[in-house]
Order: structure tokens, then C-alpha cells, then sequence
């Protein structure tokens, strides 16, 4: 009897332990998870959700510590995966992560974070372990009615709780409308994860095939005659980057930047119209390379350098390589950051330099990726045999944040320089934006002189050379930018996704345009003006589009024609292979 009594004992306090231990998962997977989420229906939210696992796995098991345990876990490493990413690459965890970065250079760049290969590693190996444990230690009633009718009323209820809970059109569907792109940039990790599982997918454009023909895309009305020489052909994309002078606060003459200013070498500059806004510097590079909105591809167009680069026909890299051109690309940042290797090798690109062959970082001014292209502009110019160059460089000093105290910058930016403006709520600029937007003006000053540095260079022979400069988005300074007023003219649709352009020519006749506010998906096809070169059907439509819609792509006001564009284009063209 008291042996009895003494093994009873002991597996009572054997299965507390395990019930305890279960309960510590489920109490951590609540506090790291939905406890942190960033607004409180994001909260409630993930807590059904934990909620929902935890009670299916209890009911569909018939033991309690197992089913705490595993209904907790995937919860659990969702955030430790989430945290680690937002730790290393400052994005959360979302769905098609498990896609687009699964592939062969993951585990090249897994090799550079030992810490994180010992986590994988751990997960692996212990996570069936102590599920395996639980299952042999945990405590399993007898197979009788009520246990059945219980363990399927609870398996129903946990089904119904994450059905209701999950529906994108149900009681949470505010969170689902946060969209993909505030959710790659909020700390909402259980939130954030969940409502990108439905943008993982593609979509292709809708369009009527029978609106092809209701316009000509064909006829391209011949402009100014190529020269003999093809002008080499330089674009440079600066790193959230836009004209300060349409902040109506920023009436300082350190606000008027040169690089803005046009001169007797400009052939179009002005407004620049783009597709998102505070980041996603790949999207702007998706619309330049591609003359597309990444937009047009629902939610996971923001995905582009994965998605879309390997699947677009017709880019402005393989048009100008079929034009006899080499074309290089140069990416300050690791070549795997955003697939950009690969991506640029889909764009078409014969050659690819990255940050770590560069001997840049994050850190790298304007002036510092100059130098570096230089260097590989020499060096290209050896390599292709005569023939001419089209270079991309990506730039990233203006990336935020814009948080270097006043008194580690350079006069006269040791010092707010907006005391007394008023922002959008007649209220006084905080100490916040004079600390954002004077660190923006100081960088700006530097990539200014960066910029007339590089025009010289580009001077320097009689060679034929088009230089573009433009902004890929505006800087959010944390979402305060908000907060400023904007004045632009009436052309521009959206001010918040306005950023600037630049065209130049050296050594070579100059033919002015001139549009009021111009979309990014057209800068590509100015430069083919400019440079007065022949182009596919795809550039002939978009340049035909471009002129009849006077700048304007997704805001035309032309619907008719915007939609036989498409139609042609996705259509006819198969752009999206």
C-alpha cells in the first residue's frame, strides 16, 4: 500500500512538473507574442490565436501538458525567428520569407551569424525532444464517451475560435487592412506574420484582351536621330532622397541644394512619382528597370527582386544590352541583401559589383560610392571593348535613421535649424523634426557636392554621357515627416510619394522635355529619348503612354487608355511570364 500511495506520489508531482513546465511555454509564448504586439486589437488578435492552438492541440490529443506545449510552440518560435530577423536585417518575420529567401545564398548568409545557425539548430534537436517527453510523461484519460464527446466538442470550438479569428473579412479584418508594407516595417511579429500568409501570391494584372486594339501601341513617332557615338549612360538612385523645398517649413537656403537646380546641361528634371513611401528602395528599382508599378502585382509586388525580376520580359537593361550596351550594376549594401544579385542577374545585367567586393557598408557616403564606381567604370570601360556603358548605382547615405545628435554634425547643422515653424497642425516643428530634418539636410549637403564631384568626372573627356538622378521614396523620420505641410503643384497626385528626377547630358545635343510631375516607370523611357535609341514593344508602348497621359501611369485620367495599355501589355506582350 505505501509503495502504492509513494508511486502515486511521485507521478503526481512528476506530471506537475510537466504541467508546470508547459504552462512556463504557454506564459512565454503569451508575453513575447501577443502581449508585445504593438496596438491592442493586434493583442487580442494573436491571443485567440495562441488561444485557438493551444486548445486544438489539447483536445485532439486528450493530454494537457502535451497539448500546452504544442499548441505554444510554433507561437513561441515564430517570435524567437521574428526578433532574430528584426535583430539582423530590421524586418520582421513575414510569410513569404519561407519562399523567397529559401533558396542557396540563405545558408552562404546564415554562416555570418553563428549565433542564429545555433539556435536553428537547437530548435531542431529539441523541440521533438521535449514534445516527445510530454507525450510519453503526460497524463491520458480513459477512451470512455464523455473524454470523446469532450475532446470533440473542444477540437469544434478551437476550429470555430480560429476560423472566426482568421477570416481576413471578419471581426479582425482592421488588422488585416494594415497592408504589406506597414507590416514589414512595425514590431507586430505574431500580427505581421499571419496577415502576410495571403500576400505571398502574385497576381496578374486584370485586363480585357479585346482592349489591346482599342489603341495604337505600335506607332512610335520617329524623335531626335541617334548620334554615331551611343552615349554611355549613367543613373544613379538616391537613397530616400527628395526635394526639401516642398516642405513648406523649409525656407532656408540650406534647403536649395545644387543637385536640384537645373543647368545648361539639364534635358528634364522636376517631380518624380513613386510607389512607396518611408522605404522599399527595391520597389523604385523594380519600376525603373521594368517601366511598371510593382503595385499592379497586389500585395506581394513588394516582394519584387524575388517575385517579379525572374518572371518580366522586358527590362531596360536588356533592352540597352540588345542595343549594344554592357550594363553594370552597383550595390553598395551585400549582394544578398534583397536577392539583389540574383535580381539584378533577372533584370539583365552583365555585370554585378556589391558592397563586400566594394569595401562598402552601410555607412558609405554619396562621395564614398562614387569613388567606388569610378573605379568600376574604368575597369568596365577596359572590359567592353568599345562598347558603351549603361551603370546603376544605388546610394544609401539618406537612409534613416536621421538621429546623429546636433552637436556630432558640421556647422551650421550643429543647431535646429526650424525654431518657430509651424507644421500641419499650426504647432511649432518638436525638437523630433528639427533633429530629422536638419540630419537630412546635412547629408543632402554632402551628396550635393558628391553629385557635381561626379559630374565632373563625367566631363572630364569628349565621350557622350547621360547622367539621371533620382529619388526612390521620401524618408518617414519615424512617420513624423507626416507632419510637415507640402506644397507642390496641382499635377502631382499624392505628395507623400513624390520624390524628385535629374537628366543630363554631356558632350551631346541637348533636347529639353518637360513634364509637370513624371511617373517612375517612365524614366527609363525618357533616357531611350534622350539617348535616341531604338527600343522593343514594350518601350514603344510605354513612351506612347508616357506622352498621351503627360507623365501620369496609375493616376492617368485617360481610364480607357490606361486599361487597353495593360491589356497590350499583359496581354499581347506577355510581359508577366
Amino acid at each position: 500500500m505505501n509503495n502504492t500511495r509513494l508511486r502515486f506520489f511521485s507521478w503526481r508531482c512528476h506530471y506537475a512538473w510537466l504541467l508546470a513546465f508547459a504552462a512556463a511555454v504557454f506564459l512565454a509564448a503569451l508575453r513575447f507574442g501577443p502581449l508585445a504586439e504593438q496596438t491592442t486589437i493586434e493583442c487580442v488578435f494573436a491571443s485567440l490565436i495562441l488561444a485557438g492552438l493551444a486548445l486544438f492541440a489539447i483536445a485532439a490529443s486528450g493530454r494537457i501538458a502535451f497539448g500546452l506545449l504544442a499548441g505554444s510552440l510554433p507561437m513561441l518560435l515564430l517570435v524567437i525567428a521574428a526578433n532574430l530577423k528584426f535583430r539582423y536585417l530590421s524586418t520582421p518575420l513575414l510569410a513569404p520569407d519561407l519562399v523567397y529567401y529559401f533558396n542557396a545564398e540563405i545558408a552562404q548568409t546564415l554562416l555570418r551569424y553563428p549565433f542564429i545557425i545555433a539556435a536553428i539548430v537547437a530548435a531542431i534537436v529539441l523541440v521533438p525532444l521535449l514534445l516527445a517527453l510530454l507525450w510519453r510523461g503526460d497524463f491520458r484519460p480513459g477512451p470512455n464517451l464523455a473524454t470523446r464527446s469532450a475532446r470533440a466538442f473542444g477540437v469544434a470550438a478551437a476550429i470555430a475560435l480560429l476560423a472566426v479569428t482568421l477570416y481576413p473579412r471578419g471581426p479582425f479584418a482592421a488588422v488585416y487592412d494594415k497592408g504589406m508594407w506597414e507590416a514589414m516595417n512595425d514590431e507586430s511579429f505574431v500580427t505581421d506574420f499571419v496577415v502576410s500568409i495571403r500576400n505571398a501570391h502574385v497576381s496578374t494584372p486584370r485586363f480585357r484582351t479585346a482592349d489591346a486594339n482599342h489603341d495604337d501601341w505600335r506607332d512610335l513617332a520617329s524623335g531626335t536621330a541617334a548620334g554615331t557615338r551611343k552615349p554611355d549612360i549613367v543613373a544613379v538612385l538616391e537613397e530616400s532622397t527628395f526635394d526639401p523645398r516642398m516642405l513648406t517649413a523649409c525656407t532656408s537656403r540650406l534647403c536649395d541644394a545644387r543637385m536640384f537646380q537645373p543647368d545648361a546641361d539639364t534635358i528634364a528634371h522636376g517631380w518624380l512619382n513613386v510607389h512607396t513611401w518611408g522605404g522599399g528602395t527595391w520597389t523604385s528599382e523594380f519600376a525603373f528597370f521594368s517601366g511598371l508599378p510593382h503595385t499592379l502585382f497586389g500585395p506581394a509586388g513588394v516582394y519584387a527582386p524575388f517575385n517579379l525580376a525572374p518572371r518580366i520580359r522586358y527590362t531596360l537593361p536588356r533592352l540597352l544590352d540588345a542595343d549594344g550596351y554592357r550594363t553594370v550594376g552597383i550595390y553598395p549594401t551585400d549582394g544578398d541583401f534583397m536577392n539583389g544579385r540574383d535580381a539584378y542577374a533577372d533584370y539583365g545585367f552583365d555585370a554585378f559589383y556589391g558592397g563586400q567586393e566594394l569595401n562598402l557598408d552601410w555607412g558609405a557616403t554619396d562621395a564614398d560610392v562614387f569613388a567606388a564606381f569610378e573605379r568600376v567604370f574604368k575597369a568596365e570601360k577596359a572590359k567592353a571593348n568599345g562598347k558603351p556603358l549603361f551603370v546603376f548605382v544605388l546610394t544609401l547615405y539618406q537612409h534613416g535613421p536621421h538621429m546623429t545628435p546636433f552637436n556630432e554634425m558640421p556647422a551650421p547643422y550643429d543647431k535646429p535649424l526650424f525654431p518657430g515653424k509651424l507644421a500641419t497642425n499650426n504647432k511649432p516643428l518638436d525638437d523630433w523634426l528639427n533633429l530629422n530634418l536638419t540630419n537630412y539636410l546635412q547629408r543632402l549637403s554632402m551628396s550635393s557636392a558628391a553629385m557635381t564631384q561626379l559630374e565632373a568626372f563625367l566631363r572630364r573627356d569628349d565621350r557622350p554621357v547621360l547622367l539621371v538622378h533620382f529619388g526612390d521614396h521620401q524618408p518617414s523620420f519615424d512617420g513624423a515627416i507626416n507632419a510637415l505641410a507640402k506644397t507642390v503643384p496641382p499635377q502631382v497626385p499624392d505628395p507623400q510619394y513624390t520624390t524628385y528626377y535629374m537628366l543630363k547630358g554631356f558632350n551631346l545635343p541637348i533636347r529639353q522635355e518637360n513634364y509637370p510631375v513624371l511617373d517612375i516607370a517612365y524614366l527609363g523611357s525618357l533616357l531611350l529619348d534622350a539617348a535616341g535609341l531604338p527600343r522593343n514593344p514594350f518601350f514603344v508602348a510605354n513612351t506612347l503612354l508616357r506622352d498621351r497621359c503627360d507623365g501620369h501611369d496609375l493616376d492617368c485620367r485617360n481610364a480607357a487608355l490606361r486599361d487597353s495599355y495593360r491589356a497590350w501589355v499583359f496581354g499581347h506582350l506577355d510581359d508577366l511570364k
